[in-house]
């Protein structure tokens, strides 16, 4: 969510933090085509979910269908990663082995729009709609009542969760939860009048290295030039113009996601804020400006009991750029929650 003169500031200093690789030049690169592995190069298991019961409740012609991983099948704990706008489950990169040898069994879907899940122009790219698809993938996995971790625009989608399924999870964990930050109407409507698929589909490679890897990080390493890779090969696949819509439309959802920010009081489960305090992402900087900080702090007095914890020197995608204080502060909390009740 950047302006014009975002982009510009951003690939500015992309140029200016020295030479990077350039992959303009290299074929196209397909959604499904996305190299989903460990950090090890070891394959993830790869499967599809159709959502019939989605499909239903949103009047959508078609039932689309959400690609996921699961690791450690038997574990005795669900936790479902929900990654953020614009990215897929391979975010969790740093995450699903490192949680599943603990032993959590683990789930990460890409959401409708994003990564190799199916992109439906019809589907409502809202909040709402995405705590639904993200409910009814647990039921059918056979994880109830997962503890949910996201980031981001997932961390918008998990509050959605909690409120409207209340009974049907068991704790959050919102890493730079989007959901907290309040936007004026004028604000609302200035992101749907500027942020287009034009918009993204002009983004230039350098524009990208810029975006990416100075409004996220503030740890970048060489390990991570496959986030670039990625963005600049897809940008040449026929499916980019539905990833794009899918885009679009999300912002808005977000922007327009008032019933989440009303609504903190009621969130009833453990919950864990934990962010970066270098965010360069939240608040938005060009609008209002202000500390991520004072934003999560927010959230954390309208939850009851829940935990607020900043990583000093770490950027939005905390869970990437701070693997090694993430990871150990996640699980401490996650160690901390109730035994879940016996199964029936």
């Amino acid at each position: 969510m950047k302006t014009p003169i975002a982009w510009a500031l951003l690939a500015l200093a992309g140029l200016s933090s020295g030479c990077v690789t350039s992959y303009a030049a290299r074929p196209a690169l397909s959604f499904q085509d996305f190299d989903y592995s460990s950090t090890d190069g070891k394959p993830w298991p790869t499967a599809r979910l159709a959502l019939p019961d989605t499909a239903a409740a949103l009047a959508l012609q078609q039932v689309p269908e959400v690609a996921y991983v699961e690791l450690n099948p038997q574990g005795t704990r669900t936790i479902v990663f929900i990654h953020g706008l614009g990215s897929y489950l391979k975010f969790w990169r740093y995450q699903l082995d490192a949680f599943a040898a603990q032993g959590y069994r683990v789930l990460a879907l890409d959401l409708p729009g994003f990564g190799k899940s199916d992109k439906p122009a019809s589907f409502p790219y809202t909040m709402e709609a995405m705590a639904d698809v993200v409910h009814e993938f647990s039921r059918k996995l056979g994880a109830p009542r997962p503890i949910l971790v996201g980031h981001s625009m997932g961390g918008q989608t998990a509050l959605s969760y909690a409120l409207r399924y209340p009974q049907d999870v068991q704790a959050l964990v919102l890493t730079s939860p989007a959901g907290f930050e309040h936007f004026s109407p004028r604000e609302k409507a200035w992101f749907k009048r500027a942020f287009s698929t034009s918009f993204i589909k002009s983004a230039t490679e350098y524009a990208i290295w810029g975006s990416v890897r100075q409004g996220n990080f503030e740890h970048w390493r060489p390990e991570l030039d496959w986030l670039i890779e990625e963005r600049v090969r897809v940008a040449r696949s026929p499916e980019f113009d539905a990833y794009a819509y899918a885009n679009v439309r999300t912002v808005n959802g977000l922007a327009h996601n008032d019933f989440v920010r009303d609504s903190l009081a009621q969130v009833a489960v453990p919950t864990l804020i934990i962010y970066g305090e270098a965010d360069r992402l939240i608040p938005n900087a060009f609008l209002h400006g202000g500390w991520a900080r004072d934003v999560m702090r927010y959230g954390h007095e309208r939850i009851a009991g829940s935990t607020l914890v900043g990583l000093a020197g770490c950027g939005h995608t905390v869970q990437m750029d701070c693997p090694e204080a993430y990871n150990p502060r996640v699980l401490g909390f996650l160690e901390g929650l109730a035994p879940p009740p016996a199964a029936p």
